[in-house]
């Protein structure tokens, strides 16, 4: 059986702040990091193996 989920955390003053600023102010991806991020996918897609 499966295990109940607990409940996320409420946030509140500077860590509320912080994580609304965050969430305003998204920076998005370089260049850099979605090449790094491509390579690691099709690292580890070259690892698996599933059973079809």
């Amino acid at each position: 059986m499966a295990r109940q989920i607990a409940e996320t955390p409420i946030l509140f003053g500077e860590d509320a702040k912080r994580f609304e600023n965050n969430m305003k102010n998204v920076q998005p991806a370089t260049e850099e990091e979605r090449s790094l991020a491509e390579k690691a996918y099709q690292w580890m897609r070259s690892m698996a193996t599933f059973a079809m």
